[in-house]
């Protein structure tokens, strides 16, 4: 996947108070993504943008669109990466 179909898939970060204390207990980012994208093509869209691997990927569709809240490997990376795309 280049980055260009990785941009359409994931749309931004979300970022709250719940969120942002997610990165710290579960390991996990969560981001808006395109209503359509499956669980691997979000997986391989992070993976292919922010050079992470993916562990766990779960959906959710709101108001606000279709969340996917991404699980890394560690702590350690979850917090880097959301210090990264500015979460922290």
């Amino acid at each position: 996947m280049n980055v260009d179909q990785a941009n359409k898939i994931i749309l931004k970060p979300y970022i709250t108070e719940k969120t942002f204390a997610m990165v710290e207990n579960e390991s996990k980012i969560c981001f808006i993504v395109e209503r359509s994208a499956s669980k691997p093509e979000i997986a391989e869209a992070v993976k292919s943008l922010y050079n992470q691997n993916v562990t766990n990927v779960n959906t959710a569709r709101t108001i606000y669109g279709k969340k996917a809240f991404v699980q890394f490997e560690n702590t350690e990376k979850a917090r880097d990466l959301a210090t990264k795309i500015g979460m922290l």
